[in-house]
Protein backbone atom coordinates (compact mmCIF):
# COMPACT_ATOMS: atom_id res chain seq x y z
CA UNK A 1 0.00 0.00 0.00
CA UNK A 2 3.06 2.43 0.51
CA UNK A 3 4.92 1.61 -2.02
CA UNK A 4 1.93 1.85 -4.44
CA UNK A 5 1.14 5.86 -2.67
CA UNK A 6 4.24 6.13 -2.97
CA UNK A 7 4.62 5.58 -6.93
CA UNK A 8 1.74 7.17 -7.26
CA UNK A 9 3.14 10.09 -5.97
CA UNK A 10 6.40 9.45 -8.12
CA UNK A 11 4.52 9.73 -10.96
CA UNK A 12 2.61 12.82 -10.14
CA UNK A 13 5.51 14.82 -9.49
CA UNK A 14 7.09 13.61 -12.51
CA UNK A 15 4.15 14.48 -14.56
CA UNK A 16 4.43 17.78 -12.78
CA UNK A 17 8.32 18.29 -13.71
CA UNK A 18 7.76 17.45 -17.14
CA UNK A 19 5.33 19.64 -18.34
CA UNK A 20 6.27 23.08 -18.69
CA UNK A 21 4.86 26.85 -19.19
CA UNK A 22 3.45 27.16 -21.95
CA UNK A 23 4.32 30.07 -24.04
CA UNK A 24 1.67 32.17 -25.35
CA UNK A 25 1.64 31.34 -29.17
CA UNK A 26 2.35 27.56 -28.45
CA UNK A 27 -0.33 24.38 -28.62
CA UNK A 28 -0.20 22.67 -25.07
CA UNK A 29 1.63 19.53 -25.64
CA UNK A 30 -1.03 16.31 -25.13
CA UNK A 31 -0.13 14.76 -21.55
CA UNK A 32 1.56 11.43 -21.95
CA UNK A 33 -0.93 8.16 -20.78
CA UNK A 34 1.92 5.97 -18.00
CA UNK A 35 0.73 2.93 -17.44
CA UNK A 36 2.31 1.20 -14.31
CA UNK A 37 3.14 -2.55 -14.74
CA UNK A 38 2.02 -3.21 -10.40
CA UNK A 39 0.62 -6.27 -9.62
CA UNK A 40 -3.05 -6.19 -8.57
CA UNK A 41 -3.07 -8.13 -5.66
CA UNK A 42 -0.80 -6.79 -2.89
CA UNK A 43 1.84 -9.71 -2.13
CA UNK A 44 2.92 -7.22 0.47
CA UNK A 45 2.73 -9.09 4.46
CA UNK A 46 3.15 -6.05 6.23
CA UNK A 47 2.40 -5.33 9.72
CA UNK A 48 2.45 -2.29 11.69
CA UNK A 49 4.93 -2.78 14.64
CA UNK A 50 3.52 -0.26 17.25
CA UNK A 51 4.72 0.26 21.00
CA UNK A 52 2.89 -2.01 22.47
CA UNK A 53 3.56 -5.03 19.82
CA UNK A 54 7.26 -4.45 21.30
CA UNK A 55 8.78 -6.40 23.17
CA UNK A 56 10.34 -4.61 26.05
CA UNK A 57 12.09 -6.69 28.57
CA UNK A 58 12.99 -5.31 31.98
CA UNK A 59 16.30 -5.10 30.63
CA UNK A 60 15.16 -2.63 27.96
CA UNK A 61 13.17 -0.61 30.65
CA UNK A 62 16.05 -0.26 32.79
CA UNK A 63 18.09 0.87 30.33
CA UNK A 64 15.68 3.43 28.83
CA UNK A 65 15.03 4.72 32.48
CA UNK A 66 18.74 5.12 33.39
CA UNK A 67 18.75 7.15 29.63
CA UNK A 68 15.94 9.36 32.03
CA UNK A 69 18.26 9.65 34.77
CA UNK A 70 16.39 7.62 36.73
CA UNK A 71 18.50 5.18 38.79
CA UNK A 72 16.55 3.52 41.45
CA UNK A 73 14.29 2.70 38.79
CA UNK A 74 16.60 1.42 36.64
CA UNK A 75 18.52 -0.81 39.25
CA UNK A 76 14.79 -2.19 39.90
CA UNK A 77 13.94 -2.86 36.58
CA UNK A 78 17.23 -4.68 35.91
CA UNK A 79 16.92 -6.64 39.37
CA UNK A 80 13.29 -7.83 37.97
CA UNK A 81 14.97 -9.00 34.77
CA UNK A 82 17.89 -11.05 36.20
CA UNK A 83 14.77 -12.34 39.05
CA UNK A 84 12.81 -13.47 35.45
CA UNK A 85 14.91 -14.62 33.39
CA UNK A 86 17.30 -16.66 35.64
CA UNK A 87 20.03 -17.33 33.27
CA UNK A 88 23.90 -16.95 33.43
CA UNK A 89 23.51 -13.84 30.79
CA UNK A 90 20.58 -12.01 32.17
CA UNK A 91 22.77 -12.13 35.67
CA UNK A 92 25.67 -11.46 34.28
CA UNK A 93 24.18 -7.84 32.13
CA UNK A 94 22.24 -6.92 35.57
CA UNK A 95 25.50 -7.09 37.01
CA UNK A 96 27.33 -4.88 34.83
CA UNK A 97 24.81 -2.79 34.44
CA UNK A 98 24.56 -1.91 38.14
CA UNK A 99 28.21 -1.49 37.95
CA UNK A 100 28.02 0.99 35.53
CA UNK A 101 25.36 2.85 37.62
CA UNK A 102 27.95 2.40 40.22
CA UNK A 103 30.57 4.36 38.39
CA UNK A 104 27.88 7.46 37.45
CA UNK A 105 29.03 10.31 39.66
CA UNK A 106 25.35 11.82 39.75
CA UNK A 107 24.16 8.29 40.70
CA UNK A 108 22.96 7.54 44.64
CA UNK A 109 24.83 4.46 43.74
CA UNK A 110 28.45 5.93 42.86
CA UNK A 111 30.63 3.64 44.51
CA UNK A 112 34.02 4.07 42.15
CA UNK A 113 35.88 1.14 44.09
CA UNK A 114 33.41 -1.08 44.20
CA UNK A 115 32.73 -0.38 40.41
CA UNK A 116 36.21 -1.02 39.65
CA UNK A 117 36.21 -4.62 41.19
CA UNK A 118 32.65 -5.28 40.07
CA UNK A 119 34.45 -4.86 36.54
CA UNK A 120 37.66 -6.78 36.59
CA UNK A 121 34.98 -9.91 37.70
CA UNK A 122 33.00 -9.05 34.95
CA UNK A 123 35.47 -8.40 32.41
CA UNK A 124 36.86 -12.14 33.30
CA UNK A 125 33.44 -13.68 32.81
CA UNK A 126 32.67 -11.96 29.15
CA UNK A 127 32.43 -14.82 26.43
CA UNK A 128 31.44 -13.41 23.06
CA UNK A 129 29.24 -16.40 22.67
CA UNK A 130 27.16 -14.84 25.22
CA UNK A 131 25.02 -12.91 22.69
CA UNK A 132 24.76 -10.03 25.31
CA UNK A 133 22.60 -6.64 25.33
CA UNK A 134 24.68 -4.14 22.72
CA UNK A 135 23.84 -1.50 25.00
CA UNK A 136 25.64 -3.69 28.04
CA UNK A 137 28.28 -4.04 26.02
CA UNK A 138 29.00 -0.59 25.92
CA UNK A 139 28.07 -0.40 29.66
CA UNK A 140 31.08 -3.01 29.97
CA UNK A 141 33.42 -0.62 28.04
CA UNK A 142 32.71 2.34 29.45
CA UNK A 143 33.73 0.43 32.78
CA UNK A 144 36.87 -0.19 31.33
CA UNK A 145 37.66 3.35 30.50
CA UNK A 146 36.57 4.63 34.09
CA UNK A 147 38.86 1.94 35.89
CA UNK A 148 41.53 3.48 33.21
CA UNK A 149 40.69 6.53 33.78
CA UNK A 150 40.53 5.24 38.45
CA UNK A 151 44.06 3.86 37.71
CA UNK A 152 45.75 7.13 36.41
CA UNK A 153 44.20 9.30 38.77
CA UNK A 154 45.53 7.02 41.39
CA UNK A 155 48.94 7.20 39.97
CA UNK A 156 48.69 10.94 39.65
CA UNK A 157 47.71 11.12 43.60
CA UNK A 158 50.66 8.82 44.69
CA UNK A 159 52.97 11.30 42.48
CA UNK A 160 51.56 14.36 44.15
CA UNK A 161 52.10 13.30 47.51
CA UNK A 162 55.74 12.33 46.53
CA UNK A 163 55.87 15.24 45.18
CA UNK A 164 54.64 17.46 48.38
CA UNK A 165 56.77 15.56 50.60
CA UNK A 166 60.09 16.71 48.39
CA UNK A 167 58.95 19.90 48.71
CA UNK A 168 58.36 20.19 52.45
CA UNK A 169 61.89 18.33 52.27
CA UNK A 170 63.42 20.80 50.10
CA UNK A 171 61.71 24.18 51.95
CA UNK A 172 62.75 22.76 54.99
CA UNK A 173 66.68 22.82 53.98
CA UNK A 174 66.35 25.63 52.60
CA UNK A 175 65.07 27.61 56.07
CA UNK A 176 68.06 25.43 57.29
CA UNK A 177 70.33 27.20 54.68
CA UNK A 178 68.79 30.57 55.23
CA UNK A 179 69.43 30.18 59.06
CA UNK A 180 72.94 29.11 59.09
CA UNK A 181 73.80 31.72 56.72
CA UNK A 182 71.76 34.54 58.37
CA UNK A 183 73.24 33.03 61.47
CA UNK A 184 76.92 33.12 60.38
CA UNK A 185 76.33 37.10 59.22
CA UNK A 186 75.04 38.05 62.50
CA UNK A 187 77.80 36.46 64.38
CA UNK A 188 80.41 38.16 62.23
CA UNK A 189 81.64 41.58 63.87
Amino acid sequence: MVRLSSMVLGVILLSACASSPEQPNDQPEPTPVLTLNLPTESTCDCTVITDEATDRTFLNRGLEALIRGDHIEAVQYFQRYRRLEKTPVAGWETAVSIAFMSSLPNSPFFEPQASRASYLRLSEQYRSEMGAHPSVLLMLNSLETFVSLLDASDQLTQANEVLKSDLEKREKALKRLRDLTLGSREDAP
